[in-house]
């Protein structure tokens, strides 16, 4: 059993009570967009996947290398 210290806990309670007193269509509209951005990136890595396996000229021509694309493969999608 973990105890939290006295900054810690009205650290959370701090950040619950900003969460409670936004309005919910701003929370809504602000995780809607989150995940839209995550997807985005997801697409966006699985096309470069698509391209490397399949025609990996292709990555010159858009002025990356194949080290930055795999790099980029490589991170997860909430990522940047």
């Amino acid at each position: 059993m973990s105890v939290m210290s006295p900054a810690k806990s009205a650290l959370n309670q701090t950040a619950w009570s900003s969460v409670a007193e936004r309005p919910a269509d701003g929370s809504c509209r602000r995780l809607r967009d989150i995940v839209a951005v995550w997807e985005e990136r997801r697409r966006l890595r699985f096309q470069f996947e698509q391209m490397l396996k399949a025609d990996p000229h292709l990555i010159d021509d858009i002025g990356l290398t194949r080290g930055q694309v795999a790099a980029e493969i490589a991170k997860p999608f909430w990522r940047g």
